[in-house]
């Protein structure tokens, strides 16, 4: 059986840094804000050349938590795309505001800009672009229209692309706030729900750090509301030992696509990698039109797949109310078509073989 995603071969690989930073932290016990959450930020800091960092509780606490900062409030309006996981419109909604969703593009299945402009009102708060499956949006377009119409804030839901590059800078390092998961089976994951935010904005900083911890400006001073948002020092520790193979794993990962696109060329059709940018591969996603027939052949064959994602956020039975449900073509076509093949740093050239002739072989 071939694994969706080989966290126990990455495991292995750094199980002595990984144990001796879990040690240390036992060792100090302090599990909350402990030592190693600010080495992480700063760390992190380096890596994306954003001034700040902030370590949170998951990838939908970061971005919850930068809605709240920029003041979204009820009635407001954040533009952002149907296809991703809920947590992108879950934190609208749950704040009282409304998802305004635009429909993607047919190849890369990222926001389709061109389509941004024509949903911006006065009541626009955000926009909040997905890089999704690995690879950051159109950027600098989305952060050309929110100038033009006074200075939206852009918010990055940088979930899936932590590492990738775009046009020589780091995704979550591009726009107003970048916000990331460290959920396990992110390209950079922890070993439970985590997650960061970044901006090189100070007040926004201050305000993201003090509504990380209940809205805390030193203690028991609560300056602004606030959640409970705080990412484990353990979790911290763990990231800080697998940030030292990082590097060499997004290498591969680059080389696994490439290596996809290339065997898959001509026969399957795949998301597209635009010029000046790279995709961490969070996942490896092809078009298929018999997906759930090839599904159960590859199962089969001991290929694991998955779908990311089945429905659009505005046909979801929670959301469709809030929106308009078939207002979105393209997103409701592909929902139908992408199945995520096995992708990780350790990913074997003869296992990559073997998933390339078993798609290949069940008529993609």
């Amino acid at each position: 059986m071939i694994p969706f995603i080989d966290l126990k071969h990455q495991y292995q690989a750094l199980k002595p840094e990984i144990q001796t930073r879990i040690n240390t932290v036992l060792e100090h016990g302090q599990y909350i804000m402990g030592p190693e959450v600010r080495e992480l930020e700063e760390r992190l800091e380096t890596y994306t050349q954003a001034k700040h960092c902030i370590t949170v509780a998951s990838g939908t606490e970061a971005l919850l938590i930068a809605l709240m900062a920029i003041g979204v409030k009820a009635g407001d309006e954040v533009i952002t795309t149907p296809f991703t996981f809920v947590a992108t419109a879950e934190v609208i909604v749950l704040l009282g505001a409304v998802p305004v969703f635009v429909d993607i593009e047919p190849d890369t299945c990222n926001i389709d800009v061109s389509k941004i402009e024509a949903a911006i009102t006065p009541k626009t708060k955000a926009i909040m672009p997905v890089s999704l499956y690995g690879q950051a949006a159109d950027m600098d377009e989305i952060n050309a229209i929110a100038a033009r119409h006074g200075n939206i804030p852009v918010i990055e839901d940088a979930a899936q692309s932590f590492g990738a590059d775009y046009n020589g800078r780091k995704s979550c390092n591009l726009s107003t706030i970048g916000c990331t998961s460290f959920f396990p089976s992110k390209p950079l994951g922890c070993y439970g729900d985590g997650g960061a935010i970044f901006t090189s904005d100070d007040a926004l900083a201050k305000a993201m750090r003090e509504i990380r911890v209940h809205g805390q400006e030193r203690r028991y001073v609560h300056t602004r509301i606030g959640v409970g948002g705080r990412m484990d020092t353990l979790q911290c520790a763990i990231l800080l030992a697998k940030f030292e193979r990082f590097d060499w794993e997004v290498e591969q990962r680059l080389k696994i696509g490439a290596r996809y696109n290339e065997l898959l060329a001509g026969k399957v059709s795949v998301v597209t990698q635009r010029p000046g940018r790279t995709s961490v591969f969070a996942q490896y996603t092809v078009f298929v039109e018999n997906r759930e027939q090839l599904q159960e052949q590859l199962k089969v064959a001991g290929i694991p797949t998955a779908v990311h994602y089945p429905i659009p956020l505005n046909e979801q039975p929670a959301y469709r109310h809030l929106c308009c449900p078939d207002s979105t073509p393209i997103s409701k076509k592909l929902a139908c078509q992408v199945m995520s093949l096995p992708m990780s740093a350790d990913l074997t050239a003869f296992a990559q073989d073997s998933i390339v002739r078993a798609v290949i072989g069940g008529g993609a």
